[in-house]
C-alpha cells in the first residue's frame, strides 16, 4: 500500500469538508485516504470554530439560546450546508419506499421532499436545545459540546469511508473516497478521538470525561447504524449518505453530552 503524505491528505480533508481557502493538490486513492484519516482533524477545528463564535456571543451578553443556535449554523456555514442537505437526501431516499436506483436518483435532485425538510427540522431543533442545555450548565461545558459533536461529526466519516464499504454510484465524492480507509486505521482514530475527549471532558471533572468518551461513543454507533441501514438500502454510500452520517453523529453526540 502506498503512503500518502500528510500534507497531502491534510489538504483532501479540509478542501472537501470545509469552505476554508486550502487547495487539493491530489485527488487519487490515497490522497483521499490520507484525507478521510484526517477528517476529525477538520471537524476539531470547525467545532473550535463554531465554540468560539458562541463564547464571544456570550460574553458579548447574548443569552445560551443565541450562542448554540450560531454553534449549530458556524458548521453548516463552514462546510457549506453539504452535509445538512447529504441528511435531507438520504431522509428522501429512504422515506421513498422505492427501490436502489430510483431512491438514488430521488437523492441525486435538487429539491427537497417532505421527509428531507422534516427530518433536517427535527435534526437543527435537537441540535440547538441540546447545545442551548449544555451552555446552560456552564460555557466551558457548551464550548466542549460543540467541539466533541463536529469532532464526531468527521470520526463517522472517517468510519464509513472504511475498506468493506462499497460505493452506490461509479462517480461522485462518495465513490472517491469509499472504501479508502484501512479497518486498523479507522479504528485507530476512533480510539485517539475518544481519548483526546476524554482528556479534555476530564479538565471539568471526572463525570464530563466519561460523558465526553461516551458521547463519541455513542455518536459512531448511531452513525455505523445508519450506515448500515443505507448500504443494505442503496448497495453502498454516496456523497448525501456520508453528510447524513456526519449530521447523525453530531446530534447524537450533543444530545448524550447533555444527559446525566
Amino acid at each position: 500500500m502506498l503512503r500518502t503524505p500528510f500534507p497531502h491528505g491534510l489538504r483532501f480533508a479540509f478542501g472537501t469538508l470545509t469552505v476554508l481557502p486550502v487547495r487539493v493538490t491530489r485527488w487519487d486513492r490515497g490522497a483521499a485516504r490520507g484525507g478521510m484519516l484526517c477528517a476529525p482533524l477538520a471537524g476539531l477545528v470547525v467545532g473550535a470554530a463554531a465554540a468560539a463564535v458562541g463564547l464571544v456571543l456570550l460574553f458579548l451578553g447574548a443569552g445560551n439560546l443565541l450562542a448554540a443556535v450560531a454553534g449549530v449554523a458556524v458548521p453548516a456555514v463552514l462546510t457549506r450546508g453539504l452535509h445538512l442537505d447529504g441528511l435531507a437526501d438520504t431522509a428522501d431516499g429512504l422515506g421513498s419506499g422505492k427501490p436502489a436506483e430510483d431512491a438514488l436518483r430521488v437523492m441525486k435532485q435538487s429539491d427537497i421532499g417532505p421527509f428531507g425538510v422534516i427530518t433536517l427540522v427535527l435534526v437543527l431543533l435537537a441540535q440547538v436545545a441540546a447545545l442551548t442545555q449544555a451552555y446552560d450548565a456552564s460555557w466551558a461545558r457548551g464550548a466542549l459540546a460543540a467541539v466533541v459533536s463536529a469532532t464526531a461529526a468527521r470520526l463517522a466519516l472517517t468510519l464509513a469511508a472504511r475498506a468493506g464499504v462499497p460505493a452506490a454510484r461509479p462517480e461522485g465524492l462518495g465513490a472517491a473516497v469509499a472504501g479508502v480507509v484501512p479497518a486498523g486505521g479507522a479504528l485507530g482514530a476512533a480510539v485517539a478521538v475518544t481519548a483526546v475527549g476524554a482528556a479534555a471532558g476530564a479538565v471539568l471533572g471526572t463525570h464530563d470525561a466519561l460523558r465526553t468518551a461516551l458521547a463519541v461513543l455513542c455518536a459512531v454507533a448511531v452513525a455505523e447504524l445508519l450506515l448500515r441501514h443505507c448500504v443494505r438500502r442503496f448497495g453502498g454510500v454516496t456523497g448525501d449518505v456520508f453528510g447524513g452520517v456526519a449530521e447523525t453523529a453530531a446530534t447524537a453526540a450533543l444530545v448524550v453530552s447533555v444527559l446525566g
